[in-house]
Protein backbone atom coordinates (compact mmCIF):
# COMPACT_ATOMS: atom_id res chain seq x y z
CA UNK A 1 0.00 0.00 0.00
CA UNK A 2 2.97 1.99 0.66
CA UNK A 3 4.76 2.07 -2.51
CA UNK A 4 1.05 2.13 -4.51
CA UNK A 5 0.40 5.35 -2.67
CA UNK A 6 4.03 6.83 -3.26
CA UNK A 7 3.31 5.69 -7.26
CA UNK A 8 0.29 8.21 -7.58
CA UNK A 9 1.85 10.95 -5.90
CA UNK A 10 4.77 10.24 -8.51
CA UNK A 11 2.01 10.32 -11.23
CA UNK A 12 0.14 13.30 -10.07
CA UNK A 13 2.90 15.27 -9.82
CA UNK A 14 4.10 14.33 -13.37
CA UNK A 15 0.70 15.24 -14.99
CA UNK A 16 1.10 18.57 -12.84
CA UNK A 17 4.35 19.33 -14.02
CA UNK A 18 3.08 18.34 -18.09
CA UNK A 19 0.23 20.75 -17.42
CA UNK A 20 2.42 23.51 -16.26
CA UNK A 21 5.36 23.13 -18.80
CA UNK A 22 2.43 23.23 -21.67
CA UNK A 23 1.16 26.40 -20.14
CA UNK A 24 4.17 27.86 -19.96
CA UNK A 25 5.09 27.00 -23.45
CA UNK A 26 5.79 30.07 -25.71
CA UNK A 27 5.94 27.81 -29.10
CA UNK A 28 3.42 29.00 -31.82
CA UNK A 29 1.72 25.75 -33.14
CA UNK A 30 -0.04 26.36 -36.56
CA UNK A 31 -1.80 24.09 -38.90
CA UNK A 32 -2.42 23.28 -42.80
CA UNK A 33 -5.08 21.08 -43.55
CA UNK A 34 -2.72 19.22 -46.23
CA UNK A 35 0.35 17.35 -47.27
CA UNK A 36 2.41 19.49 -49.10
CA UNK A 37 5.48 17.52 -51.38
CA UNK A 38 8.40 20.02 -51.14
CA UNK A 39 9.19 23.52 -50.13
CA UNK A 40 10.76 24.51 -53.31
CA UNK A 41 9.52 28.10 -54.15
CA UNK A 42 9.61 28.10 -58.13
CA UNK A 43 7.19 25.22 -57.21
CA UNK A 44 4.90 26.60 -54.77
CA UNK A 45 1.28 27.43 -56.46
CA UNK A 46 -1.22 25.54 -53.58
CA UNK A 47 -2.00 27.85 -50.49
CA UNK A 48 -0.35 25.27 -48.44
CA UNK A 49 2.92 25.48 -50.28
CA UNK A 50 3.11 29.01 -50.33
CA UNK A 51 2.73 29.53 -46.85
CA UNK A 52 5.38 27.05 -45.59
CA UNK A 53 8.11 28.53 -47.76
CA UNK A 54 6.89 32.11 -47.05
CA UNK A 55 8.39 31.38 -43.35
CA UNK A 56 11.99 30.62 -44.90
CA UNK A 57 12.40 32.00 -48.24
CA UNK A 58 11.69 35.77 -49.12
CA UNK A 59 11.61 38.02 -52.33
CA UNK A 60 11.87 41.52 -52.86
CA UNK A 61 8.48 42.62 -52.28
CA UNK A 62 5.54 41.87 -49.43
CA UNK A 63 2.30 43.01 -48.24
CA UNK A 64 2.19 45.20 -45.26
CA UNK A 65 0.86 42.69 -42.61
CA UNK A 66 -1.93 45.10 -40.65
CA UNK A 67 -3.16 47.27 -43.57
CA UNK A 68 -5.85 46.99 -45.71
CA UNK A 69 -6.60 47.15 -48.91
CA UNK A 70 -3.74 45.23 -49.14
CA UNK A 71 0.12 47.37 -49.27
CA UNK A 72 3.23 46.14 -51.29
CA UNK A 73 5.77 47.08 -49.21
CA UNK A 74 9.65 46.46 -49.41
CA UNK A 75 11.23 43.39 -48.01
CA UNK A 76 14.39 42.41 -49.68
CA UNK A 77 14.72 45.54 -51.72
CA UNK A 78 15.18 48.51 -50.20
CA UNK A 79 12.09 50.45 -51.81
CA UNK A 80 9.63 50.20 -54.76
CA UNK A 81 10.80 50.10 -57.80
CA UNK A 82 12.62 52.85 -60.19
CA UNK A 83 10.29 52.65 -63.38
CA UNK A 84 10.91 54.38 -66.46
CA UNK A 85 8.88 56.46 -68.46
CA UNK A 86 8.13 53.87 -70.80
CA UNK A 87 7.35 51.03 -68.46
CA UNK A 88 9.91 49.11 -69.57
CA UNK A 89 12.86 49.18 -67.18
CA UNK A 90 12.57 48.73 -63.44
CA UNK A 91 15.55 49.34 -61.42
CA UNK A 92 15.72 47.78 -57.72
CA UNK A 93 18.20 48.55 -54.68
CA UNK A 94 19.17 45.58 -52.78
CA UNK A 95 19.09 45.90 -49.13
CA UNK A 96 22.66 45.65 -47.47
CA UNK A 97 23.61 43.42 -44.70
CA UNK A 98 21.06 40.13 -45.80
CA UNK A 99 22.34 36.83 -44.70
CA UNK A 100 21.54 33.58 -45.97
CA UNK A 101 21.15 30.98 -43.27
CA UNK A 102 23.99 28.67 -42.35
CA UNK A 103 24.34 25.76 -44.64
CA UNK A 104 27.10 23.32 -45.32
CA UNK A 105 27.29 24.46 -49.30
CA UNK A 106 28.60 27.76 -47.80
CA UNK A 107 32.36 28.26 -46.71
CA UNK A 108 32.82 27.57 -43.05
CA UNK A 109 29.12 26.75 -43.00
CA UNK A 110 28.62 30.53 -42.47
CA UNK A 111 25.22 31.77 -44.59
CA UNK A 112 26.70 34.52 -47.05
CA UNK A 113 25.19 37.94 -48.38
CA UNK A 114 22.39 38.33 -50.65
CA UNK A 115 23.18 39.76 -53.87
CA UNK A 116 21.37 41.20 -56.92
CA UNK A 117 22.92 38.32 -58.62
CA UNK A 118 21.35 35.73 -56.51
CA UNK A 119 17.73 37.14 -57.92
CA UNK A 120 19.29 36.34 -61.55
CA UNK A 121 20.06 32.56 -60.80
CA UNK A 122 17.03 32.16 -58.73
CA UNK A 123 14.67 33.53 -62.09
CA UNK A 124 16.98 31.86 -64.55
CA UNK A 125 15.85 28.39 -62.58
CA UNK A 126 12.64 29.70 -62.38
CA UNK A 127 12.84 29.87 -66.49
CA UNK A 128 14.46 26.44 -66.44
CA UNK A 129 12.32 24.34 -68.40
CA UNK A 130 13.83 20.90 -66.66
CA UNK A 131 12.18 22.32 -63.21
CA UNK A 132 8.62 22.24 -64.81
CA UNK A 133 7.53 24.71 -62.29
CA UNK A 134 4.72 25.92 -61.97
CA UNK A 135 5.29 29.12 -60.96
CA UNK A 136 6.68 30.16 -64.86
CA UNK A 137 3.65 32.07 -65.44
CA UNK A 138 4.80 34.80 -62.98
CA UNK A 139 7.53 35.52 -65.93
CA UNK A 140 6.50 33.84 -68.89
CA UNK A 141 6.78 36.15 -71.72
CA UNK A 142 7.66 39.14 -69.67
CA UNK A 143 11.07 39.84 -69.16
CA UNK A 144 13.83 40.73 -72.55
CA UNK A 145 15.64 37.85 -73.41
CA UNK A 146 14.23 35.26 -70.40
CA UNK A 147 12.04 32.79 -73.02
CA UNK A 148 14.83 32.58 -75.35
CA UNK A 149 17.65 31.76 -72.94
CA UNK A 150 14.66 29.18 -71.49
CA UNK A 151 14.44 27.01 -75.02
CA UNK A 152 18.33 27.77 -75.48
CA UNK A 153 19.19 26.20 -72.40
CA UNK A 154 16.63 23.30 -72.95
CA UNK A 155 18.90 22.67 -76.26
CA UNK A 156 22.04 22.76 -74.89
CA UNK A 157 23.17 26.23 -76.26
CA UNK A 158 23.77 28.41 -72.89
CA UNK A 159 24.01 27.87 -69.25
CA UNK A 160 23.70 29.42 -65.70
CA UNK A 161 26.38 31.79 -66.68
CA UNK A 162 25.04 33.22 -69.98
CA UNK A 163 23.57 36.57 -69.50
CA UNK A 164 19.96 37.66 -70.54
CA UNK A 165 19.57 40.93 -72.05
CA UNK A 166 16.66 42.09 -69.47
CA UNK A 167 18.75 40.73 -66.35
CA UNK A 168 21.69 42.38 -65.14
CA UNK A 169 23.09 43.58 -62.21
CA UNK A 170 24.39 46.73 -62.55
CA UNK A 171 26.48 46.26 -59.28
CA UNK A 172 26.14 44.17 -56.46
CA UNK A 173 22.94 45.36 -54.90
CA UNK A 174 21.32 47.20 -57.77
CA UNK A 175 18.95 45.03 -59.97
CA UNK A 176 17.87 45.88 -63.46
CA UNK A 177 14.73 44.21 -65.17
CA UNK A 178 14.06 44.74 -68.66
CA UNK A 179 10.20 44.47 -69.52
CA UNK A 180 9.33 42.71 -73.28
CA UNK A 181 5.88 45.27 -72.42
CA UNK A 182 5.12 47.74 -70.02
CA UNK A 183 3.15 45.59 -67.51
CA UNK A 184 1.44 47.92 -64.67
CA UNK A 185 1.41 44.68 -62.73
CA UNK A 186 5.07 43.89 -62.82
CA UNK A 187 5.87 45.13 -59.44
CA UNK A 188 3.22 42.87 -58.00
CA UNK A 189 4.35 40.16 -59.39
CA UNK A 190 8.11 40.50 -57.77
CA UNK A 191 5.86 39.52 -53.95
CA UNK A 192 4.87 35.69 -55.05
CA UNK A 193 6.92 32.87 -54.00
CA UNK A 194 8.39 31.78 -57.35
CA UNK A 195 10.29 35.18 -57.50
CA UNK A 196 11.94 34.20 -53.95
CA UNK A 197 15.51 34.20 -53.68
CA UNK A 198 17.21 31.00 -53.16
CA UNK A 199 21.72 30.33 -53.21
CA UNK A 200 23.02 28.65 -56.01
CA UNK A 201 25.83 26.93 -53.55
CA UNK A 202 22.88 25.28 -51.95
CA UNK A 203 20.95 24.34 -55.09
CA UNK A 204 24.02 22.41 -56.24
CA UNK A 205 24.83 20.67 -53.03
CA UNK A 206 21.70 19.13 -52.29
CA UNK A 207 20.58 18.83 -55.80
CA UNK A 208 17.00 16.51 -56.13
CA UNK A 209 17.01 17.46 -52.62
CA UNK A 210 16.84 21.02 -52.56
CA UNK A 211 13.14 20.81 -51.96
CA UNK A 212 13.45 18.65 -48.37
CA UNK A 213 16.41 21.13 -47.65
CA UNK A 214 15.36 24.84 -47.72
CA UNK A 215 17.77 27.35 -46.88
CA UNK A 216 16.55 31.13 -47.47
CA UNK A 217 16.74 34.77 -45.56
CA UNK A 218 13.81 34.71 -44.05
CA UNK A 219 12.56 34.96 -40.25
CA UNK A 220 12.49 30.97 -39.73
CA UNK A 221 14.73 28.11 -40.32
CA UNK A 222 13.56 24.42 -41.12
CA UNK A 223 14.62 22.75 -38.02
CA UNK A 224 12.35 19.00 -38.55
CA UNK A 225 10.27 18.27 -41.27
CA UNK A 226 7.91 15.01 -40.53
CA UNK A 227 6.16 14.21 -43.96
CA UNK A 228 2.09 14.30 -43.48
CA UNK A 229 3.13 15.03 -39.87
CA UNK A 230 4.28 18.50 -38.73
CA UNK A 231 6.76 21.28 -40.17
CA UNK A 232 9.14 22.44 -36.58
CA UNK A 233 10.54 25.95 -38.12
CA UNK A 234 13.24 28.19 -35.39
CA UNK A 235 13.61 31.74 -35.49
CA UNK A 236 16.34 32.62 -37.83
CA UNK A 237 19.28 33.65 -35.46
CA UNK A 238 21.41 35.91 -38.06
CA UNK A 239 17.64 37.27 -39.58
CA UNK A 240 18.08 40.92 -39.89
CA UNK A 241 16.76 43.74 -37.76
CA UNK A 242 12.83 44.05 -39.56
CA UNK A 243 10.23 45.32 -37.22
CA UNK A 244 6.55 45.26 -35.84
CA UNK A 245 4.85 48.00 -38.16
CA UNK A 246 3.42 50.62 -35.97
CA UNK A 247 0.20 51.06 -37.92
CA UNK A 248 -2.62 49.65 -39.22
CA UNK A 249 -6.83 49.70 -39.25
CA UNK A 250 -8.43 51.28 -36.54
CA UNK A 251 -9.52 47.48 -35.39
CA UNK A 252 -5.90 46.76 -34.64
CA UNK A 253 -5.70 49.02 -32.13
CA UNK A 254 -8.69 47.58 -30.58
CA UNK A 255 -7.76 44.26 -30.74
CA UNK A 256 -3.87 45.06 -29.19
CA UNK A 257 -2.38 44.00 -32.45
CA UNK A 258 -0.16 47.40 -31.96
CA UNK A 259 1.03 46.74 -28.98
CA UNK A 260 4.31 44.72 -30.21
CA UNK A 261 4.76 47.69 -32.31
CA UNK A 262 8.91 48.49 -33.15
CA UNK A 263 9.06 45.29 -31.62
CA UNK A 264 12.54 43.01 -33.93
CA UNK A 265 11.02 40.30 -35.96
CA UNK A 266 10.19 37.28 -35.45
CA UNK A 267 8.49 37.80 -32.29
CA UNK A 268 8.17 33.59 -31.49
CA UNK A 269 11.08 31.70 -31.31
CA UNK A 270 9.49 28.05 -32.69
CA UNK A 271 6.33 27.33 -34.47
CA UNK A 272 5.24 24.18 -34.99
CA UNK A 273 2.98 23.75 -38.27
CA UNK A 274 0.79 20.41 -37.74
CA UNK A 275 -0.68 18.50 -40.76
CA UNK A 276 -4.08 17.47 -40.61
CA UNK A 277 -6.02 16.98 -43.46
CA UNK A 278 -9.07 15.62 -41.33
CA UNK A 279 -10.70 18.65 -39.91
CA UNK A 280 -12.66 16.86 -36.84
CA UNK A 281 -9.08 16.05 -35.59
CA UNK A 282 -7.75 19.31 -35.90
CA UNK A 283 -11.20 20.92 -34.08
CA UNK A 284 -10.56 18.45 -31.04
CA UNK A 285 -6.51 18.96 -31.60
CA UNK A 286 -7.72 23.01 -31.02
CA UNK A 287 -10.55 22.74 -28.65
CA UNK A 288 -7.84 20.98 -25.79
CA UNK A 289 -5.43 23.95 -26.70
CA UNK A 290 -3.21 21.69 -28.73
CA UNK A 291 -3.29 23.83 -31.60
CA UNK A 292 -3.65 27.99 -31.30
CA UNK A 293 -5.20 28.44 -34.90
CA UNK A 294 -7.61 26.22 -36.65
CA UNK A 295 -10.45 25.82 -39.07
CA UNK A 296 -13.98 25.01 -37.70
CA UNK A 297 -15.19 21.47 -39.14
CA UNK A 298 -19.02 22.13 -40.91
CA UNK A 299 -20.45 19.81 -38.38
CA UNK A 300 -19.08 21.62 -35.26
CA UNK A 301 -20.40 24.66 -36.25
CA UNK A 302 -23.63 24.94 -33.76
CA UNK A 303 -21.10 24.07 -31.29
CA UNK A 304 -19.70 27.32 -31.59
CA UNK A 305 -22.25 29.68 -32.67
CA UNK A 306 -25.65 30.40 -32.13
CA UNK A 307 -26.38 31.44 -35.47
CA UNK A 308 -23.83 34.73 -36.23
CA UNK A 309 -23.05 34.85 -32.77
CA UNK A 310 -20.05 33.03 -30.67
CA UNK A 311 -21.82 30.72 -27.79
CA UNK A 312 -21.57 31.93 -24.74
CA UNK A 313 -19.01 28.86 -23.25
CA UNK A 314 -16.91 29.27 -25.87
CA UNK A 315 -16.62 32.96 -25.08
CA UNK A 316 -15.98 32.07 -21.61
CA UNK A 317 -12.76 29.73 -23.11
CA UNK A 318 -11.53 32.79 -24.49
CA UNK A 319 -11.86 31.76 -28.24
CA UNK A 320 -11.53 34.51 -30.57
CA UNK A 321 -12.64 34.49 -33.88
CA UNK A 322 -11.51 36.34 -36.81
CA UNK A 323 -14.09 36.97 -39.27
CA UNK A 324 -12.81 37.01 -42.95
CA UNK A 325 -14.71 37.01 -46.56
CA UNK A 326 -11.78 35.26 -48.71
CA UNK A 327 -10.62 36.79 -52.14
CA UNK A 328 -11.03 33.53 -53.46
CA UNK A 329 -13.04 31.62 -55.54
CA UNK A 330 -14.26 27.72 -55.08
CA UNK A 331 -15.07 25.86 -58.61
CA UNK A 332 -15.52 22.56 -60.10
CA UNK A 333 -12.66 22.22 -62.93
CA UNK A 334 -13.40 20.45 -65.93
CA UNK A 335 -10.12 19.40 -68.28
CA UNK A 336 -10.67 20.95 -71.87
CA UNK A 337 -8.53 18.45 -73.78
CA UNK A 338 -10.97 15.41 -72.38
CA UNK A 339 -12.41 13.78 -75.45
CA UNK A 340 -15.89 14.13 -74.67
CA UNK A 341 -16.21 16.67 -71.68
CA UNK A 342 -14.17 19.13 -73.71
CA UNK A 343 -15.70 19.40 -77.25
CA UNK A 344 -18.96 19.20 -75.94
CA UNK A 345 -20.65 22.80 -74.89
CA UNK A 346 -23.70 21.89 -73.88
CA UNK A 347 -23.05 19.06 -71.93
CA UNK A 348 -21.32 21.48 -69.78
CA UNK A 349 -23.75 23.97 -69.45
CA UNK A 350 -25.90 21.02 -68.44
CA UNK A 351 -23.70 19.78 -65.76
CA UNK A 352 -23.67 23.57 -64.37
CA UNK A 353 -27.33 23.77 -64.38
CA UNK A 354 -27.57 20.18 -62.76
CA UNK A 355 -25.96 22.27 -59.40
CA UNK A 356 -27.77 23.52 -56.86
CA UNK A 357 -25.13 25.44 -55.24
CA UNK A 358 -27.44 26.70 -51.97
CA UNK A 359 -27.55 23.67 -51.25
CA UNK A 360 -24.09 22.87 -51.24
CA UNK A 361 -23.19 26.51 -49.65
CA UNK A 362 -25.78 25.54 -46.70
CA UNK A 363 -24.33 21.71 -46.51
CA UNK A 364 -20.75 22.09 -46.45
CA UNK A 365 -20.33 25.68 -45.89
CA UNK A 366 -22.87 26.25 -43.37
CA UNK A 367 -24.23 29.06 -45.45
CA UNK A 368 -20.93 31.14 -45.37
CA UNK A 369 -20.47 32.02 -48.55
CA UNK A 370 -21.24 34.52 -51.61
CA UNK A 371 -23.03 32.03 -54.61
CA UNK A 372 -20.20 32.98 -57.26
CA UNK A 373 -21.25 34.55 -60.78
CA UNK A 374 -18.23 34.35 -62.20
CA UNK A 375 -14.13 33.69 -60.89
CA UNK A 376 -14.08 37.40 -59.59
CA UNK A 377 -14.52 37.87 -56.17
CA UNK A 378 -16.84 40.72 -54.48
CA UNK A 379 -14.31 44.00 -54.58
CA UNK A 380 -11.98 43.22 -57.54
CA UNK A 381 -12.41 45.02 -60.55
CA UNK A 382 -15.16 43.56 -63.13
CA UNK A 383 -17.37 42.26 -59.80
CA UNK A 384 -21.08 43.19 -60.11
CA UNK A 385 -22.85 42.35 -57.76
CA UNK A 386 -26.29 42.67 -60.62
CA UNK A 387 -24.76 40.09 -62.95
CA UNK A 388 -25.79 36.52 -62.81
CA UNK A 389 -24.14 33.82 -64.85
CA UNK A 390 -26.05 32.32 -67.66
CA UNK A 391 -26.37 28.20 -66.53
CA UNK A 392 -27.15 28.54 -62.88
CA UNK A 393 -29.26 25.64 -61.20
CA UNK A 394 -32.21 25.05 -63.33
CA UNK A 395 -32.86 21.05 -63.60
CA UNK A 396 -35.67 20.99 -66.63
CA UNK A 397 -32.98 23.22 -68.62
CA UNK A 398 -30.24 20.86 -67.82
CA UNK A 399 -32.29 18.14 -69.06
CA UNK A 400 -33.17 19.85 -72.05
CA UNK A 401 -29.78 20.35 -72.75
CA UNK A 402 -28.88 16.93 -72.65
CA UNK A 403 -30.60 16.41 -75.10
CA UNK A 404 -29.16 19.15 -77.38
CA UNK A 405 -25.94 17.78 -76.42
CA UNK A 406 -26.81 14.73 -77.76
CA UNK A 407 -26.92 12.84 -74.69
CA UNK A 408 -30.51 12.66 -73.43
CA UNK A 409 -30.51 11.15 -69.75
CA UNK A 410 -26.95 10.20 -69.97
CA UNK A 411 -27.32 7.55 -72.91
CA UNK A 412 -24.42 6.79 -74.23
CA UNK A 413 -21.87 8.79 -72.30
CA UNK A 414 -19.06 6.72 -69.86
CA UNK A 415 -18.81 7.26 -66.20
CA UNK A 416 -16.35 9.79 -65.37
CA UNK A 417 -13.80 9.97 -63.16
CA UNK A 418 -14.22 12.98 -60.44
CA UNK A 419 -10.59 13.69 -58.40
CA UNK A 420 -11.34 14.07 -55.21
CA UNK A 421 -9.03 17.13 -53.36
CA UNK A 422 -7.40 15.07 -50.34
CA UNK A 423 -8.76 12.36 -48.25
CA UNK A 424 -10.68 14.25 -45.94
CA UNK A 425 -14.31 13.04 -44.89
CA UNK A 426 -15.10 16.69 -46.10
CA UNK A 427 -13.98 15.88 -49.95
CA UNK A 428 -15.45 12.54 -49.50
CA UNK A 429 -19.12 14.02 -49.06
CA UNK A 430 -18.91 16.88 -51.29
CA UNK A 431 -17.84 14.39 -54.51
CA UNK A 432 -21.05 12.37 -53.13
CA UNK A 433 -23.40 15.33 -53.04
CA UNK A 434 -22.38 16.45 -56.84
CA UNK A 435 -22.85 12.73 -57.82
CA UNK A 436 -26.18 12.73 -56.57
CA UNK A 437 -26.58 16.09 -58.25
CA UNK A 438 -25.46 15.04 -61.47
CA UNK A 439 -26.93 11.72 -61.79
CA UNK A 440 -30.58 13.66 -61.98
CA UNK A 441 -29.78 14.55 -65.64
CA UNK A 442 -28.43 10.87 -66.44
CA UNK A 443 -23.96 12.09 -65.93
CA UNK A 444 -22.27 8.97 -63.95
CA UNK A 445 -18.95 10.12 -61.78
CA UNK A 446 -16.50 7.80 -59.88
CA UNK A 447 -14.54 9.27 -57.21
CA UNK A 448 -10.86 8.79 -57.21
CA UNK A 449 -9.74 9.37 -53.83
CA UNK A 450 -5.90 11.29 -53.54
CA UNK A 451 -3.76 13.18 -51.20
CA UNK A 452 -3.02 16.46 -52.19
CA UNK A 453 -0.05 15.74 -53.67
CA UNK A 454 -1.33 13.45 -55.59
CA UNK A 455 -3.91 15.48 -56.57
CA UNK A 456 -1.66 18.48 -57.76
CA UNK A 457 0.22 16.00 -59.74
CA UNK A 458 -2.82 15.05 -62.18
CA UNK A 459 -3.97 18.41 -62.54
CA UNK A 460 -0.07 18.91 -63.76
CA UNK A 461 -0.26 16.12 -65.76
CA UNK A 462 -3.42 17.14 -67.37
CA UNK A 463 -5.04 13.71 -66.13
CA UNK A 464 -7.71 14.80 -64.13
CA UNK A 465 -11.13 14.86 -66.00
CA UNK A 466 -13.41 17.09 -63.43
CA UNK A 467 -12.01 18.45 -60.31
CA UNK A 468 -13.38 20.24 -57.34
CA UNK A 469 -10.93 23.16 -55.84
CA UNK A 470 -10.54 27.17 -55.45
CA UNK A 471 -8.11 29.69 -55.97
CA UNK A 472 -7.27 32.16 -53.60
CA UNK A 473 -5.77 35.79 -54.67
CA UNK A 474 -1.83 35.86 -55.39
CA UNK A 475 -2.31 39.88 -55.48
CA UNK A 476 -5.27 41.97 -55.58
CA UNK A 477 -5.96 42.27 -58.90
CA UNK A 478 -8.84 40.47 -61.23
CA UNK A 479 -6.02 39.33 -63.59
CA UNK A 480 -5.24 37.35 -60.62
CA UNK A 481 -8.17 35.37 -61.42
CA UNK A 482 -8.60 35.86 -65.47
CA UNK A 483 -4.97 34.34 -66.11
CA UNK A 484 -6.25 30.78 -64.73
CA UNK A 485 -7.88 30.29 -68.74
CA UNK A 486 -5.25 32.11 -70.44
CA UNK A 487 -3.67 29.65 -73.26
CA UNK A 488 -0.16 29.85 -72.23
CA UNK A 489 -0.97 28.85 -68.52
CA UNK A 490 -2.18 25.47 -69.33
CA UNK A 491 -1.38 23.22 -66.74
CA UNK A 492 1.48 22.45 -65.16
CA UNK A 493 0.71 26.31 -65.06
CA UNK A 494 -2.43 27.46 -63.19
CA UNK A 495 -4.76 27.12 -66.08
CA UNK A 496 -5.28 23.64 -65.12
CA UNK A 497 -8.54 23.21 -67.33
CA UNK A 498 -6.45 23.29 -70.36
CA UNK A 499 -8.67 25.90 -72.04
CA UNK A 500 -7.67 27.61 -74.90
CA UNK A 501 -9.82 30.14 -76.97
CA UNK A 502 -7.90 32.74 -79.35
CA UNK A 503 -10.57 35.44 -78.74
CA UNK A 504 -9.88 35.34 -74.67
CA UNK A 505 -5.95 35.19 -75.10
CA UNK A 506 -6.36 38.25 -77.51
CA UNK A 507 -8.53 39.91 -74.55
CA UNK A 508 -6.43 38.61 -72.08
CA UNK A 509 -3.24 40.44 -73.22
CA UNK A 510 -4.33 43.64 -74.66
CA UNK A 511 -5.96 43.55 -70.99
CA UNK A 512 -2.64 42.84 -69.13
CA UNK A 513 -1.02 45.88 -70.56
CA UNK A 514 -3.54 48.13 -69.37
CA UNK A 515 -4.18 50.37 -66.40
CA UNK A 516 -7.21 50.85 -64.45
CA UNK A 517 -9.34 51.86 -66.82
CA UNK A 518 -13.17 51.98 -68.74
CA UNK A 519 -11.53 49.76 -71.55
CA UNK A 520 -9.23 47.79 -68.84
CA UNK A 521 -13.06 47.11 -67.50
CA UNK A 522 -14.88 46.25 -70.52
CA UNK A 523 -12.02 43.97 -71.63
CA UNK A 524 -12.55 42.23 -68.06
CA UNK A 525 -16.42 41.93 -68.17
CA UNK A 526 -16.17 40.55 -72.05
CA UNK A 527 -13.95 37.70 -70.13
CA UNK A 528 -16.43 36.71 -67.55
CA UNK A 529 -18.75 36.80 -70.30
CA UNK A 530 -16.88 34.12 -72.48
CA UNK A 531 -15.80 32.03 -69.69
CA UNK A 532 -19.18 32.02 -68.49
CA UNK A 533 -20.72 30.72 -71.77
CA UNK A 534 -17.81 28.29 -72.62
CA UNK A 535 -17.93 26.05 -69.13
CA UNK A 536 -14.71 25.24 -68.25
CA UNK A 537 -15.29 26.17 -64.91
CA UNK A 538 -18.33 25.89 -62.85
CA UNK A 539 -18.03 28.56 -60.42
CA UNK A 540 -19.72 27.61 -56.45
CA UNK A 541 -19.03 30.15 -53.77
CA UNK A 542 -16.91 32.95 -52.64
CA UNK A 543 -15.82 31.56 -49.67
CA UNK A 544 -16.69 33.66 -46.08
CA UNK A 545 -14.12 32.44 -43.18
CA UNK A 546 -15.03 32.38 -39.53
CA UNK A 547 -10.96 31.35 -38.03
CA UNK A 548 -11.22 30.20 -34.62
CA UNK A 549 -8.10 31.16 -32.44
CA UNK A 550 -6.87 31.33 -29.09
CA UNK A 551 -7.23 34.01 -26.84
CA UNK A 552 -3.68 33.76 -25.72
CA UNK A 553 -2.13 34.04 -29.87
CA UNK A 554 -1.52 37.77 -29.71
CA UNK A 555 -1.76 39.40 -33.82
CA UNK A 556 -3.04 36.87 -35.78
CA UNK A 557 -4.69 38.28 -38.63
CA UNK A 558 -4.14 35.83 -41.44
CA UNK A 559 -5.31 36.64 -44.94
CA UNK A 560 -4.54 35.74 -48.27
CA UNK A 561 -1.81 37.36 -49.82
CA UNK A 562 0.00 38.21 -46.32
CA UNK A 563 1.70 34.07 -46.33
CA UNK A 564 4.75 35.50 -43.94
CA UNK A 565 2.37 35.79 -40.81
CA UNK A 566 4.15 33.73 -38.49
CA UNK A 567 6.71 35.99 -37.87
CA UNK A 568 4.24 38.67 -36.21
CA UNK A 569 2.74 36.64 -33.70
CA UNK A 570 3.38 35.45 -30.36
CA UNK A 571 1.90 33.67 -27.26
CA UNK A 572 0.65 35.60 -24.33
CA UNK A 573 2.33 33.01 -21.45
CA UNK A 574 0.06 34.87 -18.80
CA UNK A 575 -3.51 34.99 -20.98
CA UNK A 576 -2.46 30.77 -22.00
CA UNK A 577 -1.75 30.34 -17.75
CA UNK A 578 -5.54 31.69 -17.33
CA UNK A 579 -7.43 30.24 -20.45
CA UNK A 580 -5.70 26.83 -20.75
CA UNK A 581 -7.58 25.55 -17.81
CA UNK A 582 -10.87 26.28 -19.08
CA UNK A 583 -10.37 24.22 -21.99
Amino acid sequence: MKVLGILVVIMVSLVSCTKKSQVNDDTIYGVIDANIKGLDPIQAADNYMIKAVSQIYEGLYHYHYLKRPLQLEPQLAESLPTISPDGLTYTIKIKKGVYFQDHEAFPARKGRELTAHDFIYSWKRLADASHKATGWWVFDGRIQGLNEWRQELSQGKVNYDSPISGLTAKDKYTLEIKLTKAFPLFEIMLALPPTFAVAREVVEKTGNEFLNHPVGTGPFLLKEWIRNSKIVLEANPNYRTELYPNEGEDVDRELSRLEDAGKKLPLAKKVVIQIMPERQPMWLSFARGELDHAIIPKDNYSQVFNGKTLREDIRKKGIQILNQPRPDVTFIGINMEHPILGKNKYLRQAMAMAINNQISIDTFYNGRGIPAQSPLPPGFRGYKKSYKKPYDFDLQRAQSYMIKAGFPDGKGLPTFRFELTNASSWSRQMGEFLQQQWAQIGIKIKLIPNNWPQFDKKLKSRQAEIFFMAWTADYPDSENFLQLFFSKNISPGPNNFNFVNRDYDQMYEKMSLLSPSPERLALIRKMVQLVNEEVPAIFLLHRVFRLPYQGWLRNYKEYPGINDFYQYLRIDLERKSKLKPKL
